[in-house]
């Protein structure tokens, strides 16, 4: 295989080799040339190696020159071929009124010397532009006057053009027969000349007008040829053909095959991103299954190839599309939507009937009119003769000198407006340095309100804190305080000291929580809080947080349900377990003995929900409202437990600062849910 690579590139390297030195030879051999018509001839032969060889600006160049030198001595074959080799270029270049025009002009020279091949040729150079431009009545005309003395010289590679350009003018204008008569004829020309990229082209244009004519099987072998001649084929040939046999198997209910080539036509389509390709195959794929009664799976196929054929405003497949949905509205029994669809397709037909080029038109022969150029060259193009041509290369003279000319005077008025331009310019440069000095002072003007107003934020927080601290805080320790100060002094008996503990343990517990949650709530709305997000075990967090919970659910009377897995969620460990502690503090708090908390946790949608449920007191709708704001709203426990209002803030925010969501159900005596949702992986 790297031999036949090697020998590949190095047949490659002495083609070029070669041309490039056959290129260099008539350059050296033109310099040298004494006479004046032997220089024309050997400058048309170097102008015939560049055109092969694509370099047209060089070409042009070499035209220029020995058009002049034609013109001059009135070398009327030499005008002819540089006319016409020139009108090439200009055709390859796209510029097609040039192309026509220079056509024109070689085609009479050729008349007056009698060079019928001549003429042959720029019939079929014409005919191709006209049939690329749409004028496919003007181009056939053209082609047709072609072939009888492309034929006779048997020109293959000019013949072959002109079989599919005629191919391609009567596909157009819907002559079916005509059509497929010269594919075939290209056909035979193409294999000759091992053609391959117009094999293909012929083999797909005969399979899309056998299909036209319903003969499916033949459309099927053409299609199956195209794919043979590229072997295994390039994705994007199979993604055009496959969609098309799938549709072709389809017709005659082979639905093993049509599926095979519809699904692999979908794959290669989808993976290259070609929006026709996809359309095609989702279109037949849905009538597949609409004939197999799988009517959800076709409605869902055919959404998405409308919404595709809208966006790209392929309107044959949109028509298609409509059709189908009519048939899958129908079969369900919708029959009031499948009368929106059935109202869509009319009018989609309509539009597209008024507007189609793709029919026989009464004007347009399809047979060769001997007369046809006499209208044509009446109306369109002007005829000139070899003497035209002086006048012309006269009359380019003289434009030649009037564009010098305001050449020199565009140049004195743009040096004039450079000077005004630099002088404007000074005098903007300085009012922008002045407006950057302004929009700098107000910037630091900002900067300083936006301090302003943070040192006013900072404030109010410490001023909330020392309210919180100097209430609730100091109750909390004063309770303490109380019993170590009836302890100390032996006020209390053993057994009213044993009552007391868990009194004096839960006055401690809310002291400690009232304090968590005043640090985590400070430190947050001083904005210092960086979440440091990775992957940990839920379950392990929940079963920390429950044992420091134990001893008090166990004096409450409280029972624990544990419905908790092993799951992975994506987030800051540590902030999350200041929530779960306030979850599970609050679902406590409001619990009365013979109470249930319940906690557990499950995968939605890619995310990890958390819950804790409790039978307590539950939450009245208006209370709802306000919980999770930065705000001190609290309320008492069933023990008259104390709070600050501002663990579920802190809450919320730790839950928001990791890409979650926290949320609550509550019904009033039944009892309340705490959900938290969090990332399963890293947020894209």
């Amino acid at each position: 295989m790297r031999k036949i690579i090697t020998l590949i590139i190095c047949m490659s390297f002495f083609f070029g080799l070669s041309q490039t030195k056959e290129i260099d030879s008539l350059s050296l051999r033109l310099a040298y040339e004494s006479q004046d018509t032997l220089k024309v001839q050997t400058s048309l032969k170097l102008i015939k190696s560049l055109y092969k060889l694509k370099d047209y600006d060089r070409a042009l160049k070499y035209i220029i020159e020995s058009e002049k030198l034609s013109t001059s001595l009135k070398y009327t074959r030499g005008i002819a071929d540089i006319t016409y080799y020139k009108s090439l270029i200009y055709a390859e270049k796209g510029d097609y009124i040039n192309a026509v025009s220079g056509y024109i002009k070689s085609k009479e020279l050729y008349k007056k010397l009698n060079d019928s091949l001549g003429v042959a040729k720029v019939n079929n150079s014409i005919g191709l532009i006209e049939i690329k431009r749409g004028n496919y009545a003007k181009g056939l005309q053209y082609s047709l006057a072609a072939i009888k003395e492309l034929e006779k010289q048997n020109l293959l590679k000019d013949l072959s053009l002109a079989y599919s350009n005629l191919a391609n003018a009567y596909y157009k204008v819907n002559a079916v027969e005509k059509s497929i008569e010269f594919n075939l004829k290209a056909r035979d020309i193409q294999q000759q000349l091992k053609d391959v990229t117009g094999l293909i082209e012929s083999n797909i244009q005969l399979a899309e007008l056998y299909s036209y004519k319903n003969e499916n099987r033949k459309a099927i072998e053409y299609y199956e040829k195209a794919l043979n001649i590229s072997k295994n084929g390039a994705d994007s040939l199979r993604g055009s053909i496959f969609p098309r046999l799938g549709s072709e198997y389809l017709k005659f209910n082979d639905f093993n095959k049509a599926s095979q080539y519809l699904l692999e036509g979908l794959e290669i389509n989808r993976k290259a991103n070609n929006k026709s390709g996809i359309l095609l195959s989702l279109n037949s794929l849905g009538e597949l299954n609409l004939q197999n009664n799988r009517l959800k799976l076709a409605e869902q196929l055919l959404y998405e190839a409308g919404t595709i054929a809208k966006r790209i405003n392929n309107k044959p497949e949109l028509l298609r599309y409509y059709k189908l949905m009519i048939a899958l509205d129908s079969t369900q029994k919708q029959f009031d939507r499948a009368f929106i669809w059935q109202r869509e397709y009319y009018n989609l037909k309509s539009s597209l009937n008024r507007s189609s080029n793709f029919k026989v038109s009464d004007s347009v022969e399809l047979e060769f009119n001997p007369d046809f150029e006499k209208e044509i060259l009446s109306s369109n193009y002007p005829i000139s003769s070899p003497e035209d041509f002086q006048e012309v290369h006269e009359e380019f003279d003289k434009f030649k000198l009037i564009f010098y000319g305001l050449l020199a005077a565009l140049a004195i008025v743009s040096t004039f407006l450079v000077l005004i331009y630099l002088k404007r310019n000074s005098n903007i440069k300085y009012t922008q340095e002045l407006e950057e000095k302004n929009l700098k002072i107000e910037l630091q003007n900002q900067a300083f309100l936006e301090q302003t107003k943070h040192l006013e934020n900072v404030n109010n927080v410490k001023d909330k804190l020392f309210s919180i601290v100097s209430h609730d805080l100091k109750d909390s320790l004063s309770s303490i305080n109380g019993f170590i100060d009836l302890l100390k002094d032996g006020s209390l008996s053993r057994e009213e000291f044993d009552n007391l503990i868990p009194e004096l343990s839960e006055n401690a517990n809310n002291a400690s929580l009232l304090l968590f949650n005043l640090l985590n709530w400070s430190k947050s709305q001083m904005q210092s809080l960086e979440p440091k997000p990775t992957l940990f075990d839920v379950q392990e967090v929940f079963e920390e947080k429950v044992r420091l919970i134990e001893q008090r659910m166990e004096n409450k009377g409280i029972e624990l349900i544990d419905h908790s897995l092993r799951d992975f969620a994506y987030a800051d460990r540590s902030m999350f377990e200041i929530v779960v502690q306030n979850l599970l503090a609050n679902a406590l708090k409001f619990c009365k003995r013979g109470d249930t908390i319940t906690i557990s946790n499950h995968i939605s949608n890619g995310n990890c929900i958390i819950s804790i449920a409790d039978t307590g007191i539950g939450i009245s709708k208006q209370n709802i409202d306000k919980l999770f704001k930065n705000s001190s709203f609290t309320t008492v426990g069933t023990n008259n437990e104390k709070g600050t209002g501002l663990g579920l803030s802190i809450c919320k925010e730790l839950v928001e600062l990791n890409n979650g969501k926290i949320w609550v159900e509550s019904t009033l005596n039944v009892g309340s849910t705490f959900y938290v949702q969090l990332p399963k992986s890293k947020p894209a």
